[in-house]
């Protein structure tokens, strides 16, 4: 029997005058990582057909496109937006798009956000876990947080390198842990500053399964209610079951029960991280994700197929 035909929305890409750009920002080693990886349209699609991946989510990932200057960074958004946008023409039904946006510059996101949803026809944005230190329940995002949540928009919160990374990473990648544990401060700076609950209208996305927020749930409900005084609105526990998360990284044996148990199933949905992760290991996290037991319920496929095809009916048709 065929298998079920999966929707990535954790799928990146990567062109020569953004990586130009970002060595010449400093970052020949991003996040630590051992340099760039190589990507093409056609070397992303022989593996999602090899993978039964009928369509990818391209965004841009860690560091972003913000590099200290806001000129520049409006200009380099602009153009991996444009450039991500003729991928998506040139082979229709098989990509998608999540536009980047030069935050923290207001003005400039502002300004992509229209650009990119209104003229390029983008899915949604993709944003980072922090901006140059920044969390996002900061005051200084609350006119992107009201225009994503008049569009009702879908926001993907990649995570990234957190201040101080050098000296907390002990000279490892950051991506093995510090993405994990940005993830979650992120999360958790949405719920305390109350943006969560304020702009219900954005469909916020977290990766790799929520990194250690399903771990630290409890916990942060505990200082919420019994250090963080009155609270209004809904519960802690109820805005994070809000939130939709991604499987990318080892979502199995231990990421997915544990997002399930803290969380549930309700906003899962599948995602490679390619072409960040080499192609061998994205092969393996499929084969781990069909060979996880379902007791007899839809598969992880068609659970998480099914809930992109709520937030992003246009290309999965």
């Amino acid at each position: 029997m065929p298998l079920d035909p999966l929707i990535d929305v954790h799928a990146h890409f990567v062109t020569e005058r953004y990586v130009q750009a970002a060595r010449a920002a400093g970052h020949e080693h991003p996040d630590g990582m051992p340099g760039w990886p190589q990507w093409s349209p056609e070397a992303h699609l022989a593996l999602m057909d090899e993978s039964g991946i009928a369509t990818s989510m391209l965004s841009v990932s860690s560091p972003g496109v913000h590099f200290g200057d806001d000129r520049a960074a409006r200009e380099l958004a602009r153009e991996v937006n444009e450039f991500a946008t003729g991928v998506v023409r040139a082979h229709p039904g098989r990509f998608g798009h999540l536009a980047a946006l030069p935050l923290p510059d207001i003005d400039g996101s502002l300004t992509e956000i229209a650009y990119a949803l209104d003229v390029l026809g983008s899915d949604g944005v993709a944003i980072e876990t922090n901006a140059h230190g920044r969390y996002l329940g900061d005051a200084h995002f609350a006119p992107i947080w009201t225009e994503l949540d008049r569009r009702g928009a879908v926001v993907f919160v990649h995570p990234t390198s957190p201040p101080h990374a050098e000296a907390i990473s002990v000279g490892l990648p950051r991506p093995m842990l510090e993405f994990l544990f940005d993830t979650a401060r992120a999360a958790t700076d949405l719920l305390f500053a109350g943006v969560l609950d304020r702009y219900p209208g954005i469909r916020w996305i977290f990766t790799h399964g929520g990194g250690v927020l399903p771990l630290l749930a409890d916990r942060i409900h505990l200082f919420r209610t019994a250090f963080g005084g009155e609270q209004q609105g809904r519960s802690a526990s109820e805005q994070l079951r809000g939130l939709w998360f991604d499987m990318a990284g080892t979502p199995f044996p231990h990421q997915i029960p544990a997002l399930e148990a803290a969380f549930g199933l309700d906003r899962l949905l599948y995602g490679s991280d390619y072409c960040w992760t080499p192609p061998a290991a994205v092969a393996a996290q499929i084969a781990a994700i069909d060979a996880a037991d379902r007791a007899g319920a839809p598969t992880w496929r068609a659970l998480t197929t099914d809930h992109a095809r709520t937030l992003f009916p246009v290309r999965s048709q």
